[in-house]
């Protein structure tokens, strides 16, 4: 048995039955037997640009030679954190952006909902402490996220948590303003959504609900969090992912594609209104930090990362291949144990079971998996459906492959449960 822990992996599962990968190129990624597998997840939803780019490879070994980490602390800085914060303000969806960096989207998340209730205090109105989060929703693991989570399972077990969150239903965005007048205004901070839901299930927003949300936190003086940890850089075709809606948001949450995953990285985008109290000569300190914040070897993965998604056009790739994708994945709605396909916004998508399958068969989703796996295509388990979301740089004939082999994993596993014979 090997010893590494695995997250989200149970425990005797990943230690007996690893899958071991050694490399990567492109879409492609080959484990240590010498198979080869279509990445149909660009990893955990980051590896945008492809494996193998030897621009960011060949960028942070120079930056480690040159000097590989140094604390960000106080008035210490690097100039590839400087150029990369730099580069995301002049590309955020609100004005004078200031961008505070972490190492990941769970640390964006506890950021950026520490410091929403600290702006209200700051301000003057420290009542302002309840956190508004929607079923569904994923916002990683530290403290806050999985207090803000919407997926249950996420939440179950680790007795009381973050006090003033609350869920409210997904779909509904008039659940919102009730949940902020229910409380009292003068008792919410923020608002967190994903532009699309992602580890949830991947879920688009019903037509208009943007819109709809961003009044009602102007409205109410409710600050708007978008978690484009999933949905950004590229994902759904534009930096941030909320651009597609037209709205400008309070704080913003990214990590993943920031990078590609070629070194941990994340942080929250600021509007200048929000970081205005912080600003001022004499201003308080932000009491908040990780020991990474700002790691120079990190960002420079990020700026050259960031340089291939705009210099190769890529970026605009999740809303180009959109439709391309989604075409692939609907007439996989006809199998017999699939109950729905979703998708169409972003390069990314959802096929879910029948849950009378689920209920009967419950590793019939595990089952998909592996034997998508044995095509050499690899999908992810997402509560009761199967997730897409391949590296941006995918062509049509390797979206069919991708597909294909889900489709023939799904109708392997329709004909061993007896639905498809």
């Amino acid at each position: 048995m090997g010893r590494f822990w695995h997250p989200f992996g149970q425990l005797w599962e990943s230690a007996t039955h690893p899958v071991v990968f050694a490399r990567g190129e492109g879409v492609w990624v080959w484990d240590e037997e010498g198979r080869r597998y279509l990445d149909g997840t660009a990893a955990l939803w980051y590896a945008n640009v492809g494996h193998g780019r030897q621009e960011i490879a060949e960028a942070i070994a120079a930056q480690a030679r040159a000097l590989a980490g140094y604390s960000a602390f106080g008035t210490f800085s690097n100039r590839p954190a400087e150029e990369l914060a730099e580069w995301l303000s002049q590309r955020a969806p609100m004005p004078e952006a200031e961008v505070f960096f972490v190492l990941g989207g769970g640390d964006a998340v506890e950021t950026a909902a520490k410091l929403a209730r600290r702006y209200f205090y700051e301000v003057g109105e420290p009542s302002r402490t309840m956190l508004i989060a929607r079923t569904r929703g994923y916002h990683g693991t530290w403290g806050f996220g999985t207090s803000l989570a919407g997926i249950e399972a996420n939440r179950t077990g680790f007795g009381e948590l973050v006090p003033s969150t609350v869920q409210v239903p997904w779909d509904a965005v008039e659940a919102v303003e009730a949940a902020i007048v229910a409380a009292g205004p003068e008792r919410v901070a923020a608002v967190i959504a994903e532009p699309v839901i992602g580890a949830g299930g991947v879920y688009p927003p019903p037509p208009g609900y943007f819109e709809a949300l961003s009044e009602i936190c102007r409205r109410h003086g409710v600050l708007l969090i978008v978690d484009a940890v999933i949905c950004g850089f590229g994902r759904l075709g534009t930096w941030f992912g909320i651009e597609r809606f037209g709205v400008r948001p309070d704080l913003i949450t990214f990590a993943k594609g920031v990078t590609s995953g070629y070194l941990p990285l994340g942080g929250v985008v600021v509007s200048g209104e929000v970081a205005a109290p912080f600003k001022r000569p004499g201003a308080p300190v932000f009491r908040h930090g990780a020991t990474y914040s700002g790691h120079p070897t990190c960002a420079a993965a990020g700026v050259a990362n960031c340089r291939i998604l705009e210099e190769e056009h890529i970026l605009e790739r999740g809303e180009v291949l959109e439709g391309e994708l989604a075409r692939r994945l609907a007439p996989l709605a006809a199998i017999p144990i699939v109950e729905e396909v979703r998708g169409g916004l972003g390069l990314l998508g959802a096929v879910e079971l029948q849950a009378p399958v689920l209920a009967e068969y419950p590793d019939a989703l595990e089952r998909v998996a592996a034997r998508a796996r044995a095509r050499g295509v690899l999908v992810r388990v997402l509560g009761s459906s199967l997730a897409v979301s391949p590296p941006l740089i995918i062509e049509p004939h390797e979206l069919d492959v991708l597909a294909e082999g889900l489709a023939g994993a799904l109708e392997d596993v329709a004909r061993e449960v007896g639905a498809l014979v």
